[in-house]
C-alpha cells in the first residue's frame, strides 16, 4: 500500500510538471512509448509468476531441492542460490522477490534449518542476478534500447550478453561467498528429508510447467519479451479459467508495482528535462578506462541506494555516451542496490514477504551486510567488464 502511495506521489509530481510546462508532454508521450512494453512485461510475468505459484511449481521444485540436497544444509543452499540465480536471470528479480522467498523460508522451516541464509540469498541474487539478460532486470530493458545499434556490434541480446556475461558472473559469485561466510554455522547443519505432499491438482502443476519451459527460450529468442510473457499469462489464465476459476482474480496484477515504477520513470523524466543534465553529466564523466568505468559504477551504486534504482538508471542514463559506460552503469544500479531498504523495490517486496511470514531481518544488520558487500561487488563486477572490453 505505501508502495502505490508513493508511487502515486511520483505520478502526481511528474503529472504537475506536464501542467505546468517544465517537462514537455511531448516528452513524456517518448517517455511513455518507451517504458509501456517494459511495464506491460511486468505485469505479464509477474501473472505467470503467480499463476505458476498457484499451480504449485514452486512448491514442487523446493521438494524437489530438499531430496536433492540428501540432508546437507549446504547442498541445499547451493540449489537455493542456483534456481535465485535462474529466476532472476530469467522471470525478473521482483519474481525471484516475490515468490521465491516464501519458498526457500517454508523450505528451511520444513526441515528445521535457520531461514535467514536462504533469505539473504534470494534477495542479495535477485539485485545482482539482474545484469545478465535484458529481461532480468528493468533497467536492463531500457538499456537494451540503447545498445541497439550501437557500436557494441550485433544488436539486441546478443548485445547485450557480450557486455555483461563477465560482471554477471563475479555479480553473483561474491555475494554468494559472503553468504556462505556468514552463515556457515547454520549452513553445516543436517536434517531429515521429509516425506513430499501430494500435489494439489497435477494437471496445473503440469500446465503450469509446460508454460514456464516455453517461456525462457522465447525470452531469449530475440522477441519483444512482452509478447511471449502477454502469451504465456495468457494461457495461463485459459487453463486456470477451466480448472480453478476461482484462482484469477484482480488482485494478480501487481498494481502497486505499476504505479510506483510508472511514478518513477515519470518523475525521473521530469527531472531530466528541468536541467539536471549537465550535473549529471559531470558526475559520470567521460571515457571507458577502468577509472573512468569505476566512476560509472559509483555514481550508480550512490544514486540507487541514496533514491532507487529505476529513478537513478532513468536520471544517469543519458549521460552515458558508451555502451561499456552503459554497462558500468547498470552494474551500479543493479548490483549496488544493498545497502538501503529502498535501494530496488525487489528488497521492499523481499522484506514484505518475510514479515508475513514471521522470519524478522533487522534493516541495521542488512545494511551493515550490504555496506560491505555492495562496493565489494560491483568494483570486481566493473573491473571483469573493463577486462573484456
Amino acid at each position: 500500500m505505501r508502495t502505490a502511495i508513493v508511487g502515486a506521489a511520483l505520478l502526481a509530481a511528474g503529472v504537475s510538471a506536464i501542467l505546468t510546462g517544465l517537462y514537455p508532454a511531448t516528452d513524456a508521450f517518448a517517455l511513455l512509448e518507451r517504458v509501456w512494453p517494459v511495464l506491460l512485461f511486468v505485469v505479464a510475468i509477474t501473472v505467470v509468476a503467480e499463476l505458476a505459484a498457484e499451480a504449485g511449481l514452486f512448491d514442487l521444485l523446493a521438494a524437489w531441492a530438499t531430496r536433492v540436497a540428501r540432508g546437507s544444509a549446504w547442498a541445499l543452499w547451493l540449489l537455493t542460490a542456483a534456481v535465485a540465480t535462474v529466476s532472476t536471470i530469467f522471470l525478473s528479480l521482483d519474481t525471484t522477490a516475490v515468490l521465491l522467498t516464501p519458498i526457500v523460508v517454508t523450505m528451511a522451516r520444513h526441515v528445521r534449518l535457520n531461514p535467514l541464509p536462504f533469505a539473504l540469498t534470494t534477495v542479495m541474487l535477485a539485485n545482482t542476478a539482474s545484469l545478465l539478460l535484458p529481461v532480468s532486470n528493468l533497467t536492463n530493458l531500457l538499456a537494451e534500447q540503447r545498445l541497439k545499434g550501437s557500436s557494441a556490434g550485433g544488436s539486441g541480446t546478443a548485445a547485450f550478453v557480450a557486455l555483461s556475461w563477465a560482471p554477471a558472473l563475479v555479480a553473483v559469485v561474491l555475494p554468494c561467498i559472503a553468504i556462505a561466510v556468514l552463515g556457515r554455522k547454520n549452513l553445516a547443519a543436517r536434517f531429515v528429508v521429509q516425506q513430499r505432499e501430494k500435489l494439489r491438482d497435477p494437471r496445473l502443476t503440469t500446465a503450469a510447467a509446460v508454460v514456464v519451459l516455453a517461456l525462457l527460450p522465447a525470452l531469449v529468442s530475440g522477441m519483444p519479451v512482452w509478447i511471449p510473457a502477454c502469451v504465456a499469462a495468457g494461457v495461463l489464465a485459459i487453463v486456470f479459467a477451466v480448472l480453478r476459476r476461482d484462482v484469477l482474480r484482480v488482485s494478480l496484477v501487481p498494481w502497486s508495482m505499476v504505479v510506483f515504477a510508472g511514478g518513477m520513470f515519470l518523475a525521473a523524466g521530469a527531472v531530466e528535462a528541468i536541467g539536471s543534465g549537465a550535473v549529471v553529466r559531470e558526475l559520470v564523466g567521460y571515457g571507458t578506462s577502468p577509472l573512468a568505468l569505476l566512476r560509472v559504477s559509483g555514481v550508480g551504486l550512490l544514486g540507487a541506494n541514496a533514491a532507487n534504482n529505476l529513478p537513478a538508471y532513468l536520471a544517469l542514463e543519458p549521460a552515458a555516451q558508451h555502451p561499456v559506460q552503459l554497462m558500468a552503469l547498470l552494474i551500479g544500479v543493479n548490483v549496488g542496490p544493498l545497502i538501503t531498504p529502498w535501494a530496488s523495490l525487489a528488497t521492499l517486496l523481499w522484506h514484505s514477504r518475510l514479515q508475513r511470514l514471521g522470519v524478522g531481518v533487522p534493516w541495521g544488520r542488512y545494511m551493515v551486510i550490504g555496506v560491505v558487500v555492495a562496493p565489494v561487488t560491483v568494483i570486481a563486477a566493473t573491473l571483469a567488464l573493463a577486462a573484456i572490453t
